[in-house]
């Protein structure tokens, strides 16, 4: 089992300060790689297939274009933009209209009559069910493929620093529901007295108050996030109500109803239980607390399961309930490590009959979460080939491997807590009473040997020192336990353990919070395996070519290299690199290329590269209009007189 939850270094940190300075880090440095490598939240319902397909050459002008995807999507009015060479609107500019049927998911927008020969361009948005936004374009052609002037943004949906903001906000929730029902219940079911201890306190207080400015800041930042991607639409009012009428919106707005029911709970929980003396009428509240704090930290987890990836896919109706304990086991253990973690440093009366409770509740979330784990591991995943070759796989992988270091180390907090005793507390009380008292003697000998004030005077300053002497007594009190608490060899090993702990735990929250916002494997598999030429990857990746040519004049041989990225329908980037005899980057007056499909009568289509380096030209949004086996020509003209043409055949698509 787990003897106490995740932690950080292996080093023997004592003081409490250093401690948090090292989790902090820790924190930031996980955080921050994460945020930056992981970019904008992935999507995860997939661009399935289009008519027209991507990069297709059609006869006649189509009368509408349709899009289909792998699961159900939010559109709005301007979701399907299709744009003609110049870059103005060719469609008729009104909602998408739904042609799904059974399980297919398509959407459509009706085009103008008569458009001219040429290329169009598709831009597309809207809201995958599991409330993150997708984006994407494609292009397709009348008649013969053409220069276009469009220019769509760059920005995926949901990036940029809205995104960016967006995303912290994800994980401080996450975090802050972890610390606010962990801590929660590590009071009510391992160490009830931690009720009345002022870290504990803080702790709960602070993950409420984490959590609920998360949520703010997710529900003011929807409506950008998912549309324009500008701060100033935050306060929108009007697309605020939009996002009120959507499942995510609803499922922030209930949050936030719930989070101030879980204020009274913590109220109750750190006002009157704590003042509670009496056993019964304690245990009577405990199960009252118990009950009702259980029914709220259910309903909160549920605004995840109701929003992300448990609403939506096979088995729905199973998910989301699993989905619900899985949240609740991970606060449990991930939440009740951090308490302990605070316990062990900042409070001196913790004992070992604490600890030993929560290493069942450890073990028992640890059960749950297996259980659960495995399921929503087959739902997301479904196969070996999704749990190797996609990016939710290959996280999945990583938090499975976190959690069987999370085990390890919690193996020597259970050794630890099998050493644990309370005789060194216990046995501190009179040594520390004794202690303070003669520190006290000592503190107040010169007053016993000053002259006496007189009566009046003494009556005025008596209370102020006995307030102060009161201080004084606490201050060497507390500094006494502390030194005692700090040399028991038994609970300072514990507190290294249950740190170690922590580290790693504060990483494997930050895996699984990623895990919520990127394509499931299973979805993003079957997308790949049904996608047409709108989605179709290259059937041999990458186009790569070398040809050596010889115009026949001075320094007229050389070498071209020609990448053709990804090397598929569609939009291609092109590099020409161009090498002497002597293996050195040459430079030419001029460079041309062009591509011909002689199987149907395409081509030649003229690309005209730019120099972008001695010896290094290239080309963005080349169009490669269908699959098929490309004659690639090439004309190198070394001097005024000198020239050559080569080619060369490829297979794209």
């Amino acid at each position: 089992m787990s003897a106490t939850a995740p932690y950080a270094g292996p080093s023997p940190i004592r003081r409490p300060v250093a401690a948090a300075a090292l989790l902090a880090a820790l924190v930031s440095l996980v955080f921050g790689l994460l945020l930056a490598g992981a970019g904008p939240a992935s999507a995860h319902a997939a661009l399935t297939g289009s008519d027209p397909q991507d990069g297709a050459v059609v006869d006649t002008a189509p009368k509408e274009v349709t899009l289909s995807f792998s699961e159900a999507i939010a559109v709005g009015d301007d979701s399907i933009r299709v744009l003609d060479p110049s870059g103005k609107r060719a469609d008729t500019e009104a909602e998408p209209r739904d042609l799904s049927e059974g399980g297919t998911v398509r959407y459509g927008v009706a085009l103008h009559s008569g458009l001219p020969d040429g290329t169009y361009t598709v831009a597309w948005q809207a809201i995958s069910a599991d409330s993150h936004p997708i984006s994407g374009a494609f292009t397709f052609s009348i008649g013969a493929p053409s220069e276009t002037t469009v220019a769509l943004s760059s920005q995926e949906a949901g990036g940029g620093p809205v995104g960016v903001v967006y995303d912290i906000a994800r994980y401080a929730a996450y975090g802050g529901f972890v610390l606010l029902v962990g801590g929660s219940a590590f009071v009510l079911i391992c160490w009830r007295g931690g009720a009345s201890a002022l870290p504990m306190q803080r702790l709960v207080v602070r993950g409420w108050l984490t959590l609920t400015a998360a949520t703010l800041v997710m529900l003011l930042l929807r409506n950008p996030y998912t549309g324009s991607g500008k701060f100033a639409d935050a306060f929108d009012l009007a697309g605020l109500q939009s996002v009120l009428d959507t499942k995510p919106g609803a499922a922030l707005v209930s949050r936030l109803l719930l989070l101030g029911a879980s204020a009274l709970f913590i109220a109750v929980l750190f006002g009157t239980y704590a003042r509670r003396e009496d056993e019964q009428e304690r245990k009577d509240l405990t199960f009252g607390l118990a009950v009702g704090g259980g029914v709220v930290a259910a309903g909160i987890a549920a605004t995840w399961a109701m929003s992300e990836h448990a609403s939506t896919g096979i088995q729905a109706s199973i998910a989301m309930p699993v989905d619900v304990a899985h949240l609740l086991a991970v606060a449990a253990w991930l939440g009740g490590l951090a308490s302990l973690l605070v316990a062990l440093y900042r409070t001196p009366d913790i004992g070992s009959a604490a600890v030993r409770r929560f290493s069942a509740v450890a073990f028992s979330s640890v059960v749950v979460l297996a259980a659960t784990g495995i399921y929503q591991s087959w739902r997301q995943v479904g196969s070996w080939s999704a749990l190797t070759g996609t990016r939710y796989g290959q996280l999945l992988i990583i938090k499975v491997a976190l959690i069987a270091v999370l085990l390890a180390v919690a193996w020597f907090s259970r050794r630890w807590t099998g050493r644990l005793t309370d005789t060194s507390v216990a046995s501190s009380g009179a040594e520390v009473a004794s202690s303070g008292a003669a520190e006290e003697d000592a503190a107040t000998e010169p007053e016993n040997t000053a002259p006496a004030a007189p009566d009046e005077a003494s009556d005025a300053v008596a209370p102020e020192r006995a307030a102060q002497l009161a201080r004084q007594r606490a201050v060497l009190t507390a500094t006494k336990k502390k030194r005692i608490r700090d040399a028991d060899p038994e609970r300072s090993g514990l507190r290294r353990s249950v740190l170690a702990e922590a580290a790693v735990a504060v990483v494997l929250l930050a895996v699984t919070t990623m895990l919520t916002s990127t394509e499931p494997g299973r979805t993003e598999e079957e997308a790949a395996g049904g996608a047409t030429a709108a989605t179709a990857p290259a059937a041999d990746g990458p186009v790569n070519l070398s040809m050596p040519f010889d115009t026949g004049g001075q320094n007229g041989k050389g070498t071209v290299r020609i990448d053709i990225d990804p090397g598929r329908t569609g939009s291609n980037d092109l590099h020409v690199w161009i090498d002497g005899s002597d293996g050195e980057p040459m430079d030419v007056p001029e460079l041309k290329l062009a591509l011909t499909l002689e199987s149907k009568d395409i081509g030649p289509l003229p690309v005209v590269p730019d120099r972008l380096a001695e010896g290094h030209w290239t080309a963005s949004g080349v169009q490669i209009p269908m699959a098929g086996d490309w004659k690639i020509d090439v004309t190198v003209r070394t001097s005024d007189i000198d020239q050559v043409t080569i080619d060369k055949n490829a297979k794209i698509g």
